[in-house]
């Protein structure tokens, strides 16, 4: 059973090194890295010499010039080979904003140094406590003095802020109660945070080993070259980068119930109960297949996101779309898989829960399932605004 893209599939090969390279970080190795809470520094270094974390920067820059549909076809093949792009997906995602909002000297500063691997680009500061996904709330400020800003503030769910060099951080330059739209006047910084004084990184335990963490600003100061574009649009650089992260995250989500169904699939061929294989059993056999189905239909509607976003069309209604069903896929696949195995679906040394721990993420996060189903509501189906 070939579950990978078809022959015709222009990424087949970088598919293929894909494997290879995961084919060296077995399932051993993720255990020992959930257990302890590590990040797996092996694993990034690894993907990063193979030039893969850098596919979507221009050759100019030293990366290798992929489109999306290319960083799409990498995350998901990791994630089928049963490893955890997680641990660095969000340099494919917030790479774009730079490259599309970044000024030519900041992008000559850093994107040489990020496809060289000096760099890492790895967090995402959007997300707060006390507003979540209404990011027009958020708290953190950032106040202009001379050649500099000063951020105050919190931000939660900054995934791999530990260990990453970088982070792309977004703040209100002007208060709500002064612009005219509550969209208008948020700004974007990148922000060094191996020089950066007055920040605060304080790791968070959650289900799976997803190296969040909460961010703290105390009167911290980035240089006023570090912000990205026109003060004040920054809400609108995020937005443009969140249909790209939503088909990488979906194309993720693919690789997962992949991965599930071909473990699903063979056990149910090769354990035998009551004289059969339990495959024979529609009991077993038809949440497998339905699991399957699911997952190439959410693929379908990803691959025209995909295709959409690099002929530079609006792909909000596949990105969003194809996030909350390929989430759904892998989650029912997951669910198929624990079922198949039985007792075995819940030992460490399978991976099944692991891996199904990772992906019931995917059901909240980069945005949940209601969310999109506002986006549909009001965008795609015309019916009045929900919230």
């Amino acid at each position: 059973m070939d579950m990978h893209q078809p022959a015709a599939d222009p990424h087949a090969e970088i598919r293929e090194e894909v494997r290879k390279l995961c084919a060296r970080f077995p399932g051993e190795y993720w255990r020992e890295m959930d257990a302890r809470r590590g990040y797996p520094t092996e694993f990034v270094q690894a993907l990063t010499e193979s030039g893969y974390l850098a596919a979507l920067i221009p050759e100019e820059f030293g990366g290798a010039g992929l489109p999306l549909s290319g960083a799409a076809a990498i995350l998901e093949e990791i994630q089928a080979s049963g490893c955890n792009g997680a641990a660095c997906h969000a340099q494919m995602y917030i790479m774009g904003t730079i490259l599309r909002h970044g000024s030519p000297a900041q992008k000559a500063q850093y994107l040489p140094e990020i496809a060289a691997g000096k760099l890492r680009l790895q967090a995402f500061g959007v997300t707060e406590p006390t507003s979540g996904t209404d990011t027009t709330a958020l708290r953190t400020t950032a106040r202009r003095e001379g050649d500099k800003y000063i951020i105050n503030g919190q931000k939660i769910w900054t995934s791999r802020a530990e260990h990453s060099d970088l982070m792309l951080l977004l703040a209100r330059t002007t208060p709500r109660d002064q612009v005219a739209k509550k969209t208008e006047g948020l700004s974007t910084f990148i922000v060094d945070m191996r020089t950066a004084k007055g920040l605060t990184i304080r790791p968070i335990r959650t289900m799976m080993n997803h190296n969040s963490c909460e961010v703290f600003f105390d009167n911290m100061e980035v240089p006023a070259e570090n912000l990205l574009g026109t003060e004040g649009k920054g809400f609108r650089y995020i937005l443009d980068g969140m249909n790209a992260e939503r088909l990488l995250i979906a194309a993720e989500c693919i690789g997962d119930a992949k991965w599930f169904t071909a473990r699903s699939a063979a056990y149910a061929k090769e354990r035998v109960l009551f004289g059969r294989p339990i495959g024979q059993n529609q009991g077993v056999q038809f949440p497998i297949a339905k699991a399957y189905a699911q997952m190439r239909a959410a693929e379908a509607i990803v691959q025209k996101g995909l295709a959409k976003f690099e002929r530079g069309e609006n792909c909000g209604e596949e990105a969003n779309m194809g996030k909350m069903l390929a989430a759904e896929a892998s989650w029912a696949a997951g669910e198929a898989c624990i079922n198949t195995h039985g007792g075995f679906g819940f030992a460490e040394e399978y991976d099944i829960e692991r891996k199904f721990r990772e992906t019931r993420l995917y059901q909240v996060a980069p945005i949940s399932t209601n969310l999109i189903l506002s986006y549909i509501g009001e965008h795609v189906l015309g019916m009045p605004r929900s919230y």
